[in-house]
């Protein structure tokens, strides 16, 4: 599996505190069957501005300490890019940290905030789009507004838009409502990835296998793949290649 969403980088997000809880995240992901993990954090304008350049000289630090550890795992970095008009701005600076590109598109992981989804959002979004990069929508099915109003989301995949459901929410992490909604966008087939979000060790542990259980067990074992592997493994492959 690959994990394209995660908040391992240590301390300079809400994640992983320092390397040595960094390392034991990568430890439990591995064990879980994850081979490839895109690191992603925050980017939340005033709150944790962690723009490229600050995310490659930590990275860089994270990368020797998996090598000196000899764990088997490929890394590479990205981050949730909380919606604001300051992405405009970073585009053109080439500051915006991006996932790879995969059919002449590039792709961002993009968040909205938790309560709602701000008016002109769909405008940012066609900016984007404009320019060539696919937004992939961070955990749809924890989103207030659309767990009022689920039809909402179509607004975004008419757009074209991607979208991430969290690896908790298919096995109940994140209660009865965020399950409901996130199986019911998968079978729509709105949903293209599945990834960890992973935060830290005991509330928000970097696991995937018991979600890609409970997904072949509904949805078969190709629909299990596209989200658990081959669309991350599309997305983000250009970024693991050794430069």
């Amino acid at each position: 599996m690959i994990d394209i969403h995660c908040h391992i980088l240590p301390g300079i997000d809400d994640g992983a505190k320092d390397m040595a809880e960094a390392l034991a995240l990568i430890n439990l992901a591995v064990e879980d069957g994850v081979k490839r993990i895109v690191v992603t954090p925050h980017l939340h304008f005033g709150r944790f501005d962690n723009y490229l350049s600050v995310i490659e000289s930590s990275f860089l630090a994270l990368q020797q300490a998996v090598d000196k550890e000899k764990i088997q795992v490929e890394l590479a970095y990205a981050a949730e890019v909380r919606l604001d008009s300051e992405i405009i701005s970073l585009l053109a600076n080439k500051q915006l940290p991006l996932y790879g590109s995969y059919n002449n598109q590039q792709f961002m992981l993009l968040e909205f905030p938790h309560s709602h989804i701000p008016a002109g959002s769909d405008i940012l979004v066609k900016h984007l789009l404009k320019k060539n990069i696919t937004p992939v929508i961070a955990h749809p099915e924890r989103n207030r507004d659309l767990l009022k109003s689920p039809n909402k989301i179509k607004t975004f995949v008419d757009l074209g838009c991607w979208f991430q459901v969290t690896a908790a929410s298919i096995t109940g992490g994140f209660g009865d409502e965020c399950q409901a909604l996130a199986l019911s966008y998968i079978e729509q087939g709105f949903v293209n990835i599945i990834a960890s979000d992973a935060h830290n060790l005991k509330r928000r542990p970097p696991l995937l296998g018991a979600a890609r259980s409970k997904i072949t067990a509904i949805f078969g074992e190709e629909k299990s793949q596209q989200l658990f592997y081959d669309n991350p493994y599309n997305i983000t492959a250009s970024l693991f290649v050794k430069k």
